[in-house]
């Protein structure tokens, strides 16, 4: 415990009071040496590292040898040398975690989804109101340049008023097993959405299916939103080929986001359909506009990096982040909800 207390990270801050946060981080696999990797390089004091594999901790050793290492995460639960923790662990883990770390008068930042119902996420938010401290979940594509422009293009009209939503989420594994394909990979797809869509959800509907475990590996969601707006989103752990795209048709403009090309990631038509009305014979008149293609600029910036400079920010400046516990919420109620229409096999669920 010692060792932990007394740990400092050397890692210099594009913002020098970010170097006064000294973060723990609980659980060291593919995202968690992400997260220590991306805290260090925006300036936290990185206090300890938390995993309960030996594997874990000395592949941490070998990266960072100054850094104390523990299985115990309630050393750094209860360390009075960390003000946030980090927590990089299963879903079903999150809410005890989470939970513990306010009592103790930690910031938290948490990877996605926020807790594994919605009762553990509203209980969260009030843990951490009462104790007034940042808890903030991990979206990270919230900080992507892609889906930033794609806001300000939605908030300035640029699209026009939203017809509907389209994601397409798929690769050949990794096969989670403690979650499924819909818990795994749509929390992406639903933070983004709630983003960018100023309108909530109204109900939602999900099929799927599964093949090897017992749990859903290929799904399929509805949602839908006020004034005809309507979402789709597409996750499958069995496909071919790795597939991350979205499609988002307004009635001014549509707008196609590849996030796996490297260059032109969104790509913006000016391209729809124009219907008058003749009166006096009730017909509708349909017109194709086909116009130019418009390719905006993106900052290639890492998105991590950028959102946990800002979890760094939040906490210094006390103020609620975009993803805090109340958008993880959202997200996790959206979730359940599609769960229950999944059991159900595709039964209308409102929210």
């Amino acid at each position: 415990m010692a060792a932990v207390a007394e740990s400092l990270s050397q890692e210099a801050s594009s913002n020098p009071l970010a170097n006064a946060v000294r973060v723990g981080v609980i659980g060291y696999g593919y995202w968690g040496a992400n997260i220590v990797r991306n805290l260090r390089s925006a300036g936290a004091r990185v206090q300890a590292v938390c995993d309960v594999e030996e594997d874990a901790l000395r592949r941490v050793a070998q990266a960072y040898p100054e850094l104390p290492l523990t299985k115990d995460s309630a050393e750094v639960l209860a360390s009075t040398n960390i003000d946030a923790v980090a927590i990089v662990t299963p879903v079903w883990t999150h809410f005890e975690l989470a939970k513990a770390a306010l009592q103790n008068g930690k910031h938290v930042f948490v990877e996605k989804p926020l807790a594994a119902t919605s009762r553990q996420a509203e209980e969260l938010i009030e843990v951490a109101e009462k104790h007034n401290l940042i808890l903030m979940v991990d979206h990270t594509f919230l900080f992507t340049g892609a889906v930033r422009k794609i806001r300000q293009l939605i908030h300035s009209g640029t699209l026009g008023a939203l017809y509907y939503y389209d994601s397409t989420r798929v690769n050949l594994g990794l096969f989670q097993h403690d979650v499924n394909v819909v818990w795994d990979l749509a929390p992406h797809d639903i933070s983004i959405m709630d983003y960018l869509v100023h309108a909530r959800p109204e109900a939602v509907s999900a099929t799927g299916q599964s093949h090897f475990s017992g749990l859903e590996d290929v799904a399929f969601i509805t949602v839908y939103f006020p004034d005809r707006m309507i979402a789709h989103i597409n996750v499958n752990w069995l496909s071919p080929v790795k597939i991350r795209s979205t499609l988002i048709g307004g009635q001014r403009r549509m707008l196609v986001w590849n996030d796996l090309e490297a260059d032109e990631k969104i790509r913006v038509y000016d391209r729809g359909v124009n219907v008058s009305k003749r009166e006096e014979v009730y017909e509708l008149l349909v017109s194709y506009r086909s116009g130019d293609i418009w390719v905006p600029h993106i900052a290639g910036t890492e998105a991590l990096q950028n959102e946990l400079g800002y979890f760094l920010e939040c906490v210094i400046h006390k103020k609620s982040p975009i993803n805090n516990g109340k958008a993880g919420l959202r997200v996790v109620k959206l979730l359940e909800s599609a769960s229950r229409s999944l059991a159900k096999g595709g039964e209308l669920v409102y929210l």
